[in-house]
């Protein structure tokens, strides 16, 4: 019979580890480059550090251990098959998930359960960091059910896409007691350069949110600028030159541009065919957020919930741009330039 995880990690002798061990669950587009940064500026720190991955595709777990060992031979650095193993393993745990119900399954069945059986001492010093962006609801939730096994637990969203993941310059935006802040700013400030303290539970996931909503509009408008400039014949790079120089200066623009050859010297992911960046379904799942939220709070979102439409509509008529950056809604924007369509955005009457 094969031993329980909880064994294994036993027979291992793994418990005098625990204190030196991170564990990262979720080895996507930003996980990975976060747990790259963390994982390589611990180990320059403190050699003797154990990390260990875990993610729903095994191959994904394999390829960020061969990559991470090629640049730091010698680093102990393994594989957990399942969240119960990561925590086992480390007292810090990092997750990077896709939404709510991933949040929902990765700690409800599986972290939460084996801090549960822990003995009460390593629960009490484990650190949960969870840095996906979801509803605001399970993650008070799941945070309080973390809090009531003795664990501390910080929800810390990320911003600044995976160019900022990649090059460690995020800003984490994050909720939680004033402790855990403390405990968990260290590892954060070791993948970002800005860590803001919002507030209680679920803060951090509301500040991220209002980010989100702002961002998923600005870029429809910056499509909607550079698809018009193009019809009066503008140079996109003149264009964009003029707009950072300008009021309507903003990320999307100045960063994200969605024309290609508009931001010389730069490389967003209009240049790789859209690939590389943040997929345009996460942007709908966010703006679903933001209505969500605007709903309970009685708030109006007239942009925002045109912007929903319209990244729903991108993913319903063009499929592929779906996985693709969410400045690939240029891209729908032009497809229906050139069929002399016009984007219809339907509103809910009284």
């Amino acid at each position: 019979m094969r031993p329980s995880p909880r064994r294994l990690f036993q027979s291992l002798d793994r418990l005098a580890m625990r204190p030196k061990s991170y564990s990262f669950v979720g080895l996507g587009r930003m996980g990975y480059e976060m747990a790259y940064n963390l994982f390589s500026k611990q180990h320059a720190q403190a050699s003797d550090s154990h990390f260990v991955v875990c993610d729903v595709v095994p191959e994904a777990s394999q390829n960020f251990c061969q990559n991470f060992l090629k640049q730091f031979p010698g680093a102990q650095i393994s594989i957990a098959t399942s969240p119960e193993e990561a925590t086992l393993a480390s007292q810090t745990v990092i997750t990077m998930l896709p939404s709510s119900p991933q949040v929902k399954s990765v700690y409800n069945e599986g972290i939460i359960p084996t801090l549960r059986s822990l003995p009460e001492e390593l629960a009490r010093t484990t650190l949960c960091i969870d840095s996906t962006t979801l509803d605001v609801d399970v993650a008070r939730t799941v945070a309080k059910n973390v809090l009531q096994t003795g664990a501390q637990m910080v929800d810390a969203p990320v911003s600044g896409g995976v160019t900022g993941a990649k090059a460690g310059t995020l800003a984490f935006l994050v909720g939680g007691s004033e402790s855990a802040f403390k405990l968990a700013y260290p590892f954060l400030s070791f993948m970002g350069m800005k860590i803001i303290h919002c507030g209680p539970s679920g803060a951090g996931l509301g500040a991220k949110i209002c980010n989100n909503l702002i961002l998923g509009v600005q870029q429809i408008v910056v499509g909607e600028a550079m698809l018009l400039g193009n019809k009066l014949g503008l140079d996109p790079a003149v264009l964009a030159s003029v707009v950072s120089s300008s009021t309507g200066n903003c990320w999307s623009i100045s960063t994200n541009n969605p024309v290609p050859n508009s931001l010389p010297g730069k490389s967003p992911p209009c240049e790789r065919d859209y690939e590389g960046g943040f997929a345009t379904g996460l942007m709908l799942k966010d703006m679903g957020l933001a209505t969500n939220l605007s709903s309970l709070a009685g708030t109006p979102l007239p942009l925002g919930e045109a912007a929903e439409c319209i990244y729903n509509q991108v993913i319903q008529e063009q499929p592929t741009l779906g996985k693709k950056d969410f400045s690939s809604v240029y891209q729908y924007l032009k497809n229906l330039s050139e069929e002399g369509k016009k984007v219809r955005v339907r509103y809910e009457t009284e």
